[in-house]
């Protein structure tokens, strides 16, 4: 049942607009008890709403990139942020360690209307409002990487931190050699995590980016007419396509990383 509207969305974007249309009016002109057929297979296979979308709609593209200057750097920069940090939680020891990741921990379970008012103060300040840098750099740094990949690093044994350590390896080089690859499910999982809350955000765009040529392909998408079903349906299926493709090359690391998530709090 899940993958249903999943379904309907990619058949119907190869309907033509005629189509479509023909095929839900009869929801407005029949009786709610009434059984209505609906049709999934188009009768003939069109590619005019892909057409539309890529090319007859200029903003699209423009938007698709707007998207991905944002997410990727995000992405890139947070999982590497995150590493290091996680890396000092669970293996260094330094005065306040503890305190200082019990504070990591308030600022992950804050929702984002908490923090939207200090967010936006700090970005104004630094002069980066209504640029994409105001999105980019908060979510570098946000708090769940550093929680996530922590997780994973505490269950990394002790005892080849110490060997190394006699074998004369420096932090730098225990991190790169021993902790980044015996991590890698769960840094699978972040970026497959991340990039599906960072591709969906919305209130972020609206708040801190003020010119309509910025905002990304989330907020882009609601600016189609809703007369225009089969557009509408065929620019969702460009815009899941990246999560799709990307879950689908991870999806071996992303469910060993989960499930590894939980075996020790």
């Amino acid at each position: 049942m899940l993958l249903v509207p999943i379904i309907v969305t990619v058949l119907n974007s190869f309907m033509t607009e005629r189509e479509i249309h023909a095929n839900y009016d009869m929801l407005g002109n029949t009786d709610i008890s009434e059984f209505v057929n609906l049709k999934l297979v188009p009768d003939w296979v069109s590619f005019e709403q892909y057409f539309k979308v890529l090319i007859a709609t200029s903003g699209y593209l423009r938007m698709f990139w707007n998207s991905v200057y944002m997410v990727v750097p995000i992405i890139i920069g947070q999982v590497a942020v995150a590493s290091l940090a996680a890396f000092a939680f669970a293996k260094l020891r330094f005065p306040g360690r503890d305190l200082l990741f019990f504070l990591y921990l308030i600022a992950m379970l804050m929702p984002f209307q908490v923090t939207l008012v200090p967010n936006y103060l700090m970005v104004d300040r630094l002069g980066l409002l209504n640029s994409p840098y105001s999105i980019i750099f908060p979510g570098i740094f946000a708090a769940f990487g550093v929680f996530l990949l922590r997780q994973f690093m505490l269950q990394i044994p002790s005892a080849y931190m110490e060997a190394a350590k006699i074998d004369g390896a420096s932090y730098l080089r225990i991190f790169v050699s021993i902790v980044l690859p015996m991590v890698k499910p769960g840094s699978a999982a972040l970026v497959v995590l991340l990039f599906a809350d960072y591709w969906n955000m919305v209130e972020q765009p609206l708040i801190f980016l003020r010119d309509a040529e910025l905002q990304p392909l989330s907020v882009f998408l609601s600016s189609f007419q809703k007369e225009a079903f089969g557009v509408i349906f065929a620019a969702s299926c460009l815009y899941m396509a990246p999560m799709v493709l990307l879950f689908l090359n991870t999806e071996r690391y992303f469910v060993e990383g989960i499930q590894l998530s939980g075996i020790k709090g």
